[in-house]
């Protein structure tokens, strides 16, 4: 076993020669879209409202969340909760035509809130509805969007949003600056972020702005609704523990090996791009890239080479373990522990010896009661 660092280093960025339009130099603020459904927040929301408190400091402005819904307490509470999570205020439009995400009255509510108030920064998740929020809303106020983000931060010289993504099929990892126009967009993938810490005892203050939307103006309406019945689904994107599998395991049957161990851990089985494709395990279970992001407590890669395209999606992870023949895969470079040998024979010995200590520790506790 061997401790394996990360020494990548951060390329100088060279940004266009390009000044900010005159009308968007008053524009100040990082907003964070809190996306809610059916009285339900999307984790991504406060994983943001975490980023966004640091770029907020850096930039030297308030950090505010923006909740649009329909009439009532619980929809106004969502405020309380964006500033528990660290933002200083937040931004609420509450009217019945909002009650459902729709795309028409919710991209007209967030640009009237941005003609009015001026952020210089706006985020939202990168999920179904947040993208298609982004992009409405980006097109309505001509600008820029860098969308599915895996990295951001502020250059303090010219207050440019620096939004990291993968690009060329994964092969590059590019930084997109908008040097012209404002807010600076972005969507973020889920988990790609820490969740901050929720902290009761902090206050802010909430704006609430009229959305000035009838029924009748809207073009759709929402007939039924009709939940996303997952449950029987792999629940990478939530899951605290991940072992996940790549070609390197040899044949689609090892994948079991990983199963076995999965089960003793109380993990999800995740697996990168070519044994998705090469139909050993179902899409549902691809990390990287194109896949899921996750940020479990531990991952274990097995036979994973480590491409960029699967690091983006699971370096975010507080120990990740790499078991590979290959001592000079890319996964070693980022690893925290490497196990170097045979994937198919390795994976049942750390399976057994995961079993034996569970069972000890569980011995243990239940002599102690």
């Amino acid at each position: 076993m061997s401790d394996a660092g990360d020494g990548a280093r951060k390329p100088a960025i060279k940004k266009p020669k390009r000044s900010l339009e005159p009308r968007f130099v008053g524009y100040r603020g990082v907003w964070v879209f809190v996306e809610h459904e059916r009285g339900h927040v999307h984790p991504v929301s406060w994983e943001l409202i975490g980023k966004g408190r640091e770029l907020a400091d850096k930039l030297q402005v308030e950090l505010a969340g923006v909740v649009l819904g329909g009439n009532g307490a619980a929809v106004r509470a969502l405020c309380d909760e964006a500033v528990f999570h660290g933002a200083d205020l937040c931004y609420l439009m509450q009217d019945e035509v909002l009650l459902d995400y729709r795309n028409q009255p919710y991209t007209k509510g967030m640009a009237s809130l941005v003609d009015t108030f001026q952020p210089e920064v706006l985020m939202l998740g990168a999920t179904t509805q947040g993208r298609d929020l982004a992009g409405s809303v980006a097109t309505t106020l001509l600008t820029g969007l860098t969308a599915d983000c895996t990295g951001l931060d502020i250059d303090t010289s010219d207050r440019t949003l620096l939004s990291v993504r993968p690009t060329f099929g994964g092969s590059l990892m590019c930084t997109i600056v908008n040097v012209s126009t404002r807010p600076q967009m972005t969507t973020v993938r889920p988990r790609v972020m820490p969740m901050p810490a929720r902290d009761a005892a902090r206050s802010g203050r909430v704006i609430e702005h009229p959305l000035g939307l009838s029924e009748a103006e809207v073009v759709t309406k929402v007939v039924d609704f009709i939940p996303d019945a997952r449950a029987d689904k792999p629940q990478l994107a939530f899951a605290d523990f991940v072992v996940a599998g790549g070609r390197g395991l040899a044949k689609p049957e090892n994948f079991e090996l990983l199963f076995d161990l999965a089960r003793e851990l109380g993990a999800e089985v995740g697996a990168s791009r070519p044994a998705v494709h090469a139909n050993w395990v179902e899409t549902d279970r691809q990390v990287g890239q194109s896949g899921k992001t996750v940020r479990p407590k531990l991952y274990i890669a097995a036979g994973i080479s480590g491409a960029v395209q699967h690091r983006v999606g699971m370096e975010g992870a507080d120990v990740i373990v790499a078991i590979n023949n290959d001592e000079k895969a890319p996964i070693m470079d980022f690893s925290n522990y490497a196990l170097i040998g045979n994937a198919a024979e390795l994976l049942p010995a750390l399976t057994e010896a995961f079993r034996s200590r569970i069972a000890a520790a569980r011995a243990k506790k239940g002599g102690a009661a």
